[in-house]
């Protein structure tokens, strides 16, 4: 695979800004808790100034229910990782990690082994705007990965990766900006890195009807669907950070089948409104849901190795 998975931080930093802005909310209320994500924000004091209504209110002038679509994913991909940890996870590999603070902001087991894998550069910048004191800090292992030269087994084994122990992968926010090869490739990987243990892998992917039939990809009545997904694609692109691969949920199934995994879950913001946001108060009305990404978890169960 080559060094495509790891990159610029301008996307890393516009979802931290939209944990610190969740982060705000009454803690009866949010859906999310992120300590950390003001490291990583820039103008962070003028946010909390303004607080979470008022950086919602504007966030919805952009691209009405981005934040809650950016929240969801969070919250889905934490209730995942905490599940886990309770059912005996043993490791825990966040791919492409970035600006994530799972590792510190969930209370997670001391026992639990976690891999956080990006690019040198990227390490670097996060741990110099970390805090010091972090909880959990010594359960996390920084894997740097070149891709141009290593390969991610080889660099997770030397770093202390257990192939016996159970696992859980996550690859959030990553697969529209890199090949289908390289996360094909990357799925290739992990089973083989997990061949005799249970593992699991959470991802999510870009719904490719966002180019084909964009309405598809919003509620009913979202105001100038079409105009907005190709603002959000620029908007990204502007960056340095191009939107270059999309799927369909049938790909993605297959794919994962055919690396061994099965497909267990596969949500949005539409499924998960009900589940998060209604209960505290905060339905997001349909002309307002953004279905465009999907959260997705799968699982590898071992081979049964006394029968090889």
């Amino acid at each position: 695979m080559k060094n495509e998975l790891f990159g610029k931080d301008g996307t890393a930093q516009g979802v931290a800004k939209q944990r610190l802005i969740e982060s705000l909310a009454n803690p009866k209320k949010r859906i999310i808790y992120d300590p950390y994500a003001a490291c990583f924000v820039f103008g962070t004091s003028l946010i909390k100034l303004m607080g979470h209504r008022l950086s919602v209110w504007m966030t919805q002038k952009f691209a009405p229910g981005f934040h809650e679509h950016l929240i969801s994913r969070t919250r889905f991909i934490d209730d995942r990782i905490k599940d886990g940890a309770q059912n005996g996870m043993e490791q825990y590999v966040i791919l492409g990690a970035g600006y994530d603070t799972r590792a510190h902001r969930l209370e997670l087991p001391p026992s639990l082994t976690i891999f956080e894998v990006d690019q040198f550069d990227v390490q670097a910048r996060k741990r110099e705007k970390l805090p010091n004191a972090l909880k959990n800090e010594e359960n996390v292992t920084y894997v740097s990965v070149d891709f141009n030269h290593q390969s991610l087994s080889e660099q997770l084994l030397s770093a202390g990766f257990d192939r016996s122990k159970s696992t859980v992968f996550t690859l959030e926010g990553v697969s529209q900006y890199i090949t289908k090869a390289a996360l094909a490739s990357t799925i290739d990987e992990l089973a083989a890195l997990t061949e005799h243990t249970d593992a699991t892998f959470i991802m999510s992917y870009v719904d490719q009807a966002l180019n084909t039939d964009p309405e598809r990809c919003f509620g009913q009545g979202y105001p100038k669907a079409a105009k907005r997904a190709k603002m959000i694609q620029q908007l990204s692109a502007k960056v340095g950070e191009p939107w270059i691969s999309l799927y369909c949920a049938e790909e993605i199934d297959t794919l994962l089948s055919q690396k061994g995994f099965s497909l267990q879950e596969n949500k949005s913001l539409a499924d998960l409104n009900d589940v998060y946001f209604t209960p505290v108060g905060r339905k997001i009305p349909e002309q307002q849901i953004m279905k465009l990404e999907h959260f997705v978890m799968a699982k590898s169960f071992a081979h049964d190795v006394s029968q090889q």
